[in-house]
């Protein structure tokens, strides 16, 4: 299969009687396979996936899936929404309450022979809810409408699959049981599958590629390590992950170590960071994972971290199995730690500690 290609720009689209400027401005390929795209609210994501599906027109671009052009401003083709042969799972899945789980499923196909029965079960077992075939949804579980939601979707054999947050609010076992299904149907299949999330646990479990979107534009693409693991703009960052976005001044370029000294803003708090394109006294940003950052209740010493920072514990708020610390070291940081290393270390409010941070936790951001 030859891959999908979108080309868009859209300057403004409509929902119901109000026009709402936004640009979307981006040329992108889907080769078989999922591509994760990703950003902030308000990047244009559900936008893009709206344009593709025909759900939404552009004011100009080109848009063409497996070689057939479904539209194109210049040449004024617009193919109808049910003619691109597109499936699109929407976060709020909207199976029909009224159905049973198999015709909830075969609804999509209109075909009554055989053939057509035998697709909905195979698709049924597939996805592990043959044995609901007869219960409607209220009946059913959210894990099982949204592998419904799937199956009913999947069953049409699309050329395209759009999934906009479909597994939000699952818990993360229920996520990769249904990741693994989707996997293990694409593998079959090959097709282009765009997948929407704000979940960096998913782009995990499914990246192999991802695009990180910002105002309508493409920021980065890559897998999923290189575009999130170290994202060049602040709110990509935040997607990402990074707890830690913190403003400083250049003080001075280590450049035979391939570091540079950042005094934090507001701060006599100083951090050696990896060498960027600054010069001294150029105003930064820097992204720290709380993960990326150890805490210790007595002076650390002979470390390879370069950076070690005096503090005191601000506040601790338990999280599910997390340990939120706010730590004072002139600036503030936010540190993540286990029950288990809340007990041991005694820590709490006031206590006096030291951070440390690898001079490679520490990225710089854009914006």
């Amino acid at each position: 299969m030859s891959p999908a290609i979108v080309a868009a720009c859209v300057r403004k689209m409509h929902r119901g009687d109000v026009a709402h400027s936004f640009l979307l401005d981006l040329e992108v390929e889907l080769a078989p396979g999922i591509t994760i795209l990703f950003g902030p609210s308000g990047a244009g994501k559900s936008t893009l996936l709206d344009c593709i599906a025909g759900l939404t027109q552009p004011e100009a671009g080109r848009i063409a899936i497996d070689g057939e052009v479904v539209f194109d401003s210049e040449k004024k083709v617009n193919v109808a929404p049910q003619h691109r042969q597109i499936a699109y799972v929407f976060q709020s899945l909207a199976l029909f309450p009224h159905m049973t789980v198999e015709a909830n499923v075969a609804y999509g196909l209109l075909d009554a022979r055989e053939q057509a029965r035998v697709r909905v079960a195979e698709i049924l077992q597939m996805f592990r809810v043959e044995q609901l075939r007869e219960r409607k949804p209220r009946e059913i579980s959210g894990g099982e409408k949204q592998r419904v939601a799937l199956a009913r979707s999947l069953v049409t054999l699309p050329r395209v699959l759009l999934l906009d947050e479909p597994l939000t609010g699952l818990d993360a076992e229920l996520k990769a049981s249904i990741i693994d299904d989707l996997r293990a149907w694409n593998a079959a299949h090959k097709i282009p599958i765009f997948y929407v999330t704000h979940s960096r646990e998913e782009v995990d479990a499914l990246g192999e590629r991802v695009i990180a979107l910002e105002h309508g534009k493409i920021v980065s693409e890559g897998t999923p390590r290189e575009v999130l693991d170290a994202p060049r703009r602040r709110r990509l960052a935040q997607a990402a992950g990074f707890e830690n976005l913190l403003s400083g001044t250049v003080m001075d370029l280590g450049e035979p170590d391939g570091v540079m000294r950042v005094r934090l803003a507001d701060s006599p708090c100083e951090i050696e960071v990896p060498l960027g394109h600054a010069a001294p006294g150029d105003c930064v940003r820097i992204a720290i994972r709380a993960g990326d950052i150890l805490l210790a209740t007595e002076a650390p010493k002979a470390l390879s971290a370069r950076n070690v920072l005096e503090g005191r514990i601000f506040t601790l708020e338990r999280r599910g199995t997390l340990v939120v610390a706010r730590v004072d070291c002139g600036a503030f940081f936010t540190v993540h730690v286990t029950p288990g290393a809340e007990r041991t270390l005694e820590l709490a409010a006031g206590k006096k500690v030291w951070l440390v941070l690898k001079t490679h936790s520490c990225h710089f951001v854009e914006g």
